[in-house]
């Protein structure tokens, strides 16, 4: 069966990419990443829930469907054929700005084993090229306060607060 990838490889960085160690590849997510353990590296973030491949393609395809929208990027160590980090941007469509795009970064992901080989500053760089390419006016995320630094490090400013509001289980619908 052949792979899909989510979006064109032109999106991808170059210089982010050789910027990577030997033997890491930067691309888009692929159709066989559940195999790679795509999931798994997210599971350093929250809680994933046991997938089925079904499940899985079930979301992939959806995501390329909508493919002006999700860019989900991974890097993988070839030796091993497996997904070691990886991170999305969204892009939404606004009024604001004649109708002006935002890109907002999402489950930035670097497998436990793999820390210290500034991969997910690779990963944040790679997500900030394609909300240029894509061009967002402006590209945003929300973080914890302990990682406040690594993303001025990667040039964000600290702006304004984050919200949230969990939906009570009993109040959502499925």
């Amino acid at each position: 069966m052949v792979e899909v990838a989510l979006f064109d490889d032109s999106l991808i960085s170059p210089e982010v990419q050789a910027a990577l160690p030997a033997g890491y590849t930067l691309r888009p997510l692929r159709s066989g990443d559940y195999e790679r353990g795509f999931l798994k590296v997210l599971e350093v973030l929250t809680e994933v829930g046991n997938h089925t491949k079904e499940q899985w393609l079930e979301q992939f395809n959806y995501m390329k469907q909508h493919n002006d929208q999700y860019y989900t990027i991974a890097i993988t160590d070839d030796v091993n054929n497996r997904v070691v980090a990886a991170g999305t941007i969204f892009v939404e469509r606004k009024f604001v700005h004649l109708n002006g795009l935002v890109g907002h970064i999402e489950d930035i992901a670097v497998d436990g084993h793999q820390q210290g080989k500034k991969l997910g500053l690779r990963i944040i760089h790679a997500l900030m090229y394609i909300g240029a390419q894509r061009g967002c006016y402006k590209v945003i995320l929300d973080c914890s306060d302990k990682n406040i630094p690594f993303y001025e490090k990667c040039g964000f400013k600290h702006k304004e607060y984050e919200m949230v509001w969990y939906v009570p289980q009993d109040k959502a619908r499925l």
